[in-house]
């Protein structure tokens, strides 16, 4: 196994990061624990959660069961100085199941306490490694969404300055050892690192987006900052929902899959999207590869990415996605790829 540095932090995180958002849904906490037993094991030191997985379906009741899960294996097994513990705090929620904290959850220093403390409690621990803003509380695009044309209303939005002053005080009172952001724009990012830079605030160590081969959109602004700055890349979806599987291709949706039981994911609906899976699917098999090691691997090569977030309703998956961190692709394998982006270029951002 690989690793890497986790922005300026000092700490080394393995370049696959364990997923969990379907634990708690799709999988049982049995099937959690033997995930996590296998990961560490395969030499994994890196976890990521949040206080609103699971998310396969999005359900009030299991809000926070995934975070529980982890919790019980920590406790069970007495390994927590082993792994790098990584969740996020929900912004406003944009669904009508969800409502964090009452429906109030701005991104200011009471919900952020009241969210860390939620977490540590179901997590069983007492420090949290990465602590991330999940999604930003401003409007941005998102979640498949292109542009931005107009701003909201910053009365009601909370500064960034407030909120990067908040995770700060969690780092001083030694609940957190490190923030990061997640679903943030270049602006975002930008902003971040320019008050902790002018204020003495902790820094963001990582920028965790959608990162695959349906969607390159980070390397256009993000990944400057990502090289320049050492706020490296949590690639979250490096298979597209399941698409770059192909498991999906010809409109087959198989019972129990990610798009069978969750229909959120609208940014992999795409006109583009089949195509453009189906060219990939091709070029793995003409090297040889299952299309899903290519998909990752393709990630995990990336200079800007950190970690590569994996997740898996199987033990089978979950073997597919760890050997991936062995996988070098060859340079002809890599001009596929390129071709295929050029002809059609990142149709599910």
């Amino acid at each position: 196994m690989e690793y890497r540095k986790l922005g300026r932090t000092g700490l080394d995180v393995s370049v696959i990061c364990l997923g969990t958002m379907t634990w708690g849904s799709q999988n049982t906490e049995a099937e959690a624990h033997a995930q996590l037993d296998l990961a560490i094991g395969e030499g994994v030191n890196f976890i990521d959660t949040a206080e609103a997985y699971p998310v396969t379906p999005v359900a009030a009741e299991t809000t926070g069961r995934t975070e529980e899960y982890i919790g019980t294996w920590l406790s069970a097994r007495g390994r927590r100085d082993d792994v790098i513990l990584a969740t996020k705090v929900a912004g406003p929620s944009r669904d009508p199941v969800r409502r964090f904290r009452g429906g109030d959850n701005r991104l200011d220093r009471a919900n952020i306490e009241a969210a860390v403390d939620g977490s540590l409690r179901r997590l069983r621990t007492d420090y949290i490694d990465l602590y991330q803003v999940h999604w930003p509380e401003r409007p941005v695009p998102s979640f498949g969404g292109r542009g931005l044309t107009q701003l909201g209303n910053a009365a009601d939005t909370t500064p960034l300055a407030e909120t990067l002053e908040a995770l700060d005080g969690l780092v001083k009172a030694g609940k957190v050892r490190a923030v990061g952001v997640s679903n943030e724009t270049p602006w975002g990012v930008s902003e971040y690192l320019r008050i902790a830079r002018e204020t003495g605030l902790t820094r963001i160590a990582s920028i965790q987006n959608a990162y695959n081969l349906l969607n390159r959109i980070f390397e256009i602004g993000l990944a400057e900052f990502a090289l320049h700055e050492q706020v490296g890349l949590l690639a979250y979806s490096p298979l597209a929902g399941g698409n770059l599987t192909g498991k999906y291709l010809g409109g087959v949706i198989p019972p129990g899959s990610r798009r069978a039981v969750a229909n959120q994911f609208v940014r992999y609906d795409s006109p583009g999207q089949a195509p453009a899976s189906a060219r990939y699917v091709a070029i793995a098999h003409a090297f040889g590869l299952d299309p899903a090691t290519l998909a990752l691997a393709f990630v995990n090569s990336r200079p800007f990415v950190t970690a590569n977030i994996i997740g898996a309703t199987s033990i089978e998956q979950l073997k597919t996605a760890l050997a991936s961190a062995a996988v070098a692709l060859p340079a002809e394998a890599l001009a596929a790829i390129e071709a295929v982006h050029r002809e059609i270029p990142d149709p599910c951002p």
